[in-house]
């Protein structure tokens, strides 16, 4: 019988013999590849983590003791694990678990993830309750190297290191090689420096000093000066331990032997510690060995070959990618900032061509935002590329460092609206209304790749802030004009007249308000369309137009309805002081939306042509018995 059968929680796996765990991660693997093969998922960081994941929950009472994993990139072990073995087939699809972690999926996720350099903070939180409450639990926390770019990781680390708690934090290196300070000599030195006798040794040796007068006192900044300098030659940790953290390792996190040892040590020692363990990105599936970015978050693929599902047409991301190119050889002012996204928001090719006009500022929005605030103080164009979600992190600085100065800074907002199987962490529900209320902020949402390449245009010619937000996945397929032109700010295109009524839609919503009208005009209706590509400032010309024919308007938005596009448009009609007018909203409602294919999720909240059409029909049943002057 398979040796994951019968681990249904981790007190099973604790009944394991070491000797077999090796086999067990083996398992595990091959449960993580079969899945993802079939549906996708974040396979590469998590075929990394699978020995250092048996090894935790052997080592700690989990429960009990918390893990608090960073993300979710590197928790399917963890899952897989934890009770949700049998569930794991679902990951990632409507009904089944999250492919990160969720407080209300299991008592194992201790602290919900989605977004990166979260878990030193929440870990830290978690250490003071703990002793607040005089209780007596191990709390480690979980970090990745691309999540200690941020500066919440570093702000936690600080405040944690002088605090004292006893707190381990893991950091997961598994984007750099495997140093030669880790091998035999490495592991045996941070073995020794974590064990009972040198730890023992050490803290005796400090309190004898401490009684010699004049000389202790020299003497134990001697002994430490001298015990960091060996550290400093076999490894990276001097930061850490100036940060007031006992520095580990670097350890092979692939290796069980060294991480039992090691973790064994560790779990005895009080105050703050830092353990630095290197990991294999893709580990034991050379397709993810080969090319662990393309497998970090991947389609579904082919286990012998490894070949990637890929898209038949254009993406969004990418036709960004290249009008970015195309902008940037026109205008010299152009620059892009990511924010250790380069591949995932279509700016690799920019950095390819232009590779001094590139910054990278790894996953620190906050200052990547204000860094780009710097830029157009200095006379450049800087286009932010984020995902919509992830630029939540930089809410002030968009506020005080870019609207309020008045620079140009523009704001490509990939994963707009819903993304899918990445789930609630990752929607982009939020922007139109945390973007629009914000003064000298424009708004910009296209209903197809050529009018996103002009708005984009439009956004790097505006002399103030601009977003522009555009959906994951494929674009509409249609033709691209052979330049690009920008068009007139606030402007919106009617593209069906009706007499009955209106359908104003933004974004991904305009193609299915067209075919909702079609098949409206099939049962009698005329219902038109227009595409409100503009959420601030809003059409009010055409608006005031409307209002006069006194018919109905249904706004459409793949956004949460409460300050979105339908909100706008109540309050224009509300500062105008136009009555008369019937406006029903469609969107999103005032709840996180689950993780599931994209085109399952707007069939769940009507934002596909059928639910636009019943919205519709359901505003046509309601006649009143006269209608108001519409404009004074």
């Amino acid at each position: 019988m398979p040796l994951l059968d019968s681990v249904n929680s981790p007190a099973d796996l604790r009944k394991i013999p070491r000797k077999d765990l090796p086999a067990l991660a083996e398992e595990i693997r091959a449960e993580m590849i079969r899945v993802c093969a079939r549906q996708g998922g974040h396979l590469a960081p998590s075929l990394g983590v699978v020995e250092l994941s048996i090894v935790l929950h052997a080592i700690f009472d989990t429960p009990e003791d918390l893990i608090v994993w960073d993300i979710g990139h590197q928790a399917y072990a963890h899952k897989i694990l934890t009770g949700r073995r049998a569930a794991f087939e679902t990951i990632r699809q409507w009904g089944g678990i999250s492919g990160f972690l969720r407080r209300d999926e299991s008592p194992f996720d201790v602290f919900g993830a989605g977004h990166s350099s979260t878990s030193i903070s929440a870990a830290l939180g978690l250490a003071c309750a703990r002793d607040l409450k005089k209780e007596a639990r191990r709390i480690v926390a979980v970090i990745g190297d691309g999540a200690m770019t941020a500066g919440m990781a570093f702000e936690a680390l600080n405040n944690a290191g002088h605090l004292k708690k006893d707190l381990i934090v893991v950091l997961n290196d598994n984007e750099m090689s495997i140093s030669p300070n880790v091998g035999a000599f490495s592991a045996y030195l941070s073995r020794l420096m974590t064990g009972p006798f040198y730890t023992t040794v050490r803290k005796e040796t400090e309190h004898f000093l401490k009684a010699i007068p004049r000389l202790g006192l020299p003497m134990i900044r001697m002994a430490k000066t001298m015990e960091e300098g060996v550290k400093g030659m076999v490894g990276p940790g001097i930061l850490f331990e100036e940060m007031g953290f006992q520095y580990v390792g670097p350890l092979d996190g692939n290796d069980m032997d060294v991480l039992f040892a090691t973790m064994e040590n560790v779990k005895r020692l009080s105050g703050p510690t830092l353990v630095h363990v290197v990991t294999k990105k893709g580990k034991g599936y050379k397709p993810a060995e080969d090319a662990p970015g393309p497998f970090h978050g991947t389609p579904p693929f082919e286990i012998a070959t490894g070949k990637r599902a890929s898209s038949s047409g254009p993406t969004y991301t990418g036709v960004f990618g290249q009008a970015m190119v195309d902008l940037a050889r026109q205008d010299q002012s152009i620059v892009a900032i990511t924010a250790a996204m380069a591949d995932g928001t279509g700016l690799a090719p920019f950095a390819r061509e232009f590779p001094e006009r590139f910054f990278d500022v790894g996953i620190a929005e906050q200052h990547g935002v204000t860094f780009a605030a710097g830029l157009a103080a200095g006379g450049l164009k800087p286009v932010v590329a984020v995902y919509s979600t992830f630029l939540q992190r930089a809410y002030d600085q968009i506020v005080h460092d870019v609207c309020l100065q008045n620079l140009p800074v523009v704001f490509a907002l990939d994963r707009a609206g819903l993304v899918g199987e990445d789930g609630p962490t990752h929607h982009g529900a939020f922007d139109l209304a945390y973007l629009r209320v914000l003064p000298n902020m424009i708004v910009m949402s296209p209903k197809d790749e050529n009018e996103f390449r002009r708005l984009l245009k439009t956004a790097v010619d505006h002399p103030g802030p601009a977003a522009v937000r555009y959906p994951r996945g494929a674009a509409a397929g249609v033709p691209l004009d052979p330049t690009i032109q920008p068009l007139p700010v606030g402007s919106w295109e009617v593209l069906r007249e009706g007499r009955e009524g209106t359908i104003l839609a933004v974004g991904p919503a305009v193609q299915a308000a067209m075919e909702a009208s079609e098949t409206l005009a099939a049962e009698g209706h005329a219902v038109g369309v227009v595409n409100a590509r503009f959420v601030k400032p809003l059409d009010e010309n055409l608006l005031k137009e409307m209002a006069r024919e006194g018919t109905f308007w249904l706004t459409v938005e793949d956004h949460q309805l409460a300050g979105g596009f339908g909100s706008a448009v109540l309050e224009f009609l509300e500062t105008a002081g136009i009555s008369g007018v019937r406006v029903k909203r469609v969107g999103l409602p005032d709840r996180f939306s689950e993780h599931g294919e994209i085109d399952l999720l707007r069939r769940a909240y009507g934002l596909d042509a059928e639910g636009i059409a019943a919205a519709v029909r359901s505003m046509l049943s309601v006649r009143t018995i006269q209608w108001h002057e519409a404009v004074p």
